[in-house]
């Protein structure tokens, strides 16, 4: 367990275990004197970050509380331990990263089921922004039709050319999340006009993306009408052959939240296990490095 301790100036001292005893009440008291530069307000916050345990990865948060004795010792008296607001955290990323943003739109692409729709309306309410979906704003320019019956009845290239002129009208908007339809990516138009805003490439696992798929249905998903097998194998097969044609277009992405290493990061083994908090968080700090190397770069 580790504990920052931190004062307005953004002093960080880090605590390990060894530097306190746990009293049978559930709290900690801090055993390591601290110099007497080093100043501390009457409150103070702390936290345990993620503690493996028997191969599970176990956070929880802490409440703090502090005095002074002379300024040479520190106590800590925390609170029970309670699961971390995981709300709180996305709350305040946004407000690190809406500043920056300046309105951009931002443009969620990735495979189908990646889970663009659900991440994007976190992240549209997180930055205060609008939502948009581009296969409902096809739909609703052939009439309500639905995006399956759109290819039964019109084929493929015809809901391209609606999915292009739907994005070129999103370019020049501001203040909105947008997920994209997995195809987005194939036609160089389309990224042009993405360049207006940030675009994020959820990369999800193929096998994660199957089982999703399969769990809903595939009805939905007109790509996946002639493939023969279960929900699983239809999806998985299918899945396999369109990254391969899409793959180095989703590379063009501004940002990208590899769903496998954020789940090794986290401790969890399976990409399954992470919340979509988990993603959304994740994508609000790559986009806070995009933006910060773009101001940067601009202000060199």
């Amino acid at each position: 367990m580790t504990v920052n301790v931190g004062h307005l100036q953004n002093l960080s001292i880090r605590i390990d275990s060894g530097m306190f005893v746990r009293k049978p009440s559930g709290s900690v008291r801090f055993l390591l004197p601290i110099s007497k530069q080093q100043k501390l307000p009457p409150v103070v916050s702390a936290f345990q970050q993620p503690l493996r345990l028997s191969n599970r990865c176990r956070t929880i948060s802490v409440g703090a509380s502090c005095y002074r004795e002379n300024i040479s010792g520190l106590a800590l008296e925390t609170e029970n331990f309670h699961p971390f607001d995981k709300d709180l955290l996305l709350k305040n990323k946004s407000q690190e990263v809406q500043p920056h943003l300046n309105g951009k739109c931002i443009y969620l692409v990735g495979m189908m089921g990646s889970g663009k729709t659900t991440i994007g309306k976190i992240l549209a309410k997180e930055l205060s922004y609008a939502f948009s979906d581009s296969d409902t704003l096809v739909e609703q320019e052939v009439g309500g039709t639905s995006v399956a019956e759109i290819f039964k009845l019109y084929g493929e290239d015809f809901f391209r050319d609606k999915e292009t002129e739907v994005l070129r009208k999103l370019s020049s908007m501001h203040g909105f999340v947008i997920s994209t339809g997995g195809g987005i990516v194939v036609r160089p138009i389309n990224w042009k006009y993405m360049q207006n805003g940030i675009s994020i490439w959820l990369d999800v696992p193929l096998e994660a993306l199957a089982k999703r798929i399969a769990a809903v249905g595939t009805d939905s998903r007109p790509l996946l009408h002639n493939e023969s097998g279960n929900g699983y194998t239809k999806a998985f097969r299918r899945l396999s052959i369109l990254l391969e044609e899409r793959g180095d277009a989703y590379t063009n992405a501004n940002v990208k939240v590899c769903l496998g290493s954020l789940a090794a990061k986290l401790g969890l083994s399976d990409v399954c296990n992470l919340t979509p908090a988990d993603i959304a968080l994740e994508a609000l700090v790559q986009i806070q490095h995009f933006v910060e190397q773009e101001d940067g770069y601009c202000t060199s």
